[in-house]
């Protein structure tokens, strides 16, 4: 079991929080998490390029000149891929990139990922941001005195005041505990997290 500080929105202490070895304690494995990171990338992929095959472009029908005779090589049709506005023959068709990986795998990246914050004191618990309402100059000071730049901030649940005051803010990414996940933490250098989120996000590793 290791033992967090807890912040308040003026970076004072004000308490600990122990959290498990089991998911913020593990030891991270660069092949497994770039496994994971690519299993995201691949998901994210549109996979809407497309092109046309022979079948599909315009033309086609009748025989461009006989078959014998004129000195030219044969041709049975103007849609042939040797011929210019003809069709494709290996161009991309929309397709899903995605694939499957096992949970496991998926939680034991993520566990490294947030231990990798821990270890590099990259990792902020606060109890109470403290923003009445919706101004993005209280949520930059916040983070300034964090001396944040890039990071995810995680909640415990939807909060329409952080979430709005953070949208207008670079580099800075508002999640549910449920979607904090590998590639965005290890894109945003900074993980804050709520203090109610820590034990949700334990459990959710730990099920």
């Amino acid at each position: 079991m290791a033992t967090l500080p807890v912040y308040d929105a003026q970076k004072e202490k004000v308490g600990e929080i122990t959290v498990d070895d089991a998911v913020f304690g593990v030891e991270p494995k660069i092949g497994v998490i770039h496994e994971v990171v690519v299993w995201q990338q691949a998901k994210k992929r549109a996979g809407t390029a497309s092109t046309k095959r022979r079948g599909e472009v315009s033309g086609g029908g009748k025989k461009p000149w006989r078959q014998k005779g004129t000195g030219r090589a044969r041709a049975g049709s103007n849609t042939s891929p040797v011929w210019r506005r003809g069709g494709s023959v290996f161009g991309p068709k929309p397709r899903d990139y995605g694939y499957n990986l096992p949970k496991k795998v998926r939680r034991l990246a993520l566990k490294m990922a947030l231990t990798d914050k821990v270890r590099s004191e990259r990792f902020f618990v606060i109890r109470d941001f403290n923003l009445d309402n919706i101004k993005t100059k209280d949520m930059v000071a916040l983070l300034n005195r964090f001396g944040i730049k890039k990071a995810v901030v995680a909640l415990d649940g939807p909060d329409r005041v952080i979430e709005m005051s953070s949208r207008n803010i670079p580099h800075i990414k508002v999640l549910p505990q449920q979607g904090v996940n590998v590639y965005d933490l290890l894109k945003h250098e900074y993980l804050l997290v709520h203090e109610p989120a820590v034990k949700a996000l334990e459990e959710r590793l730990m099920s």
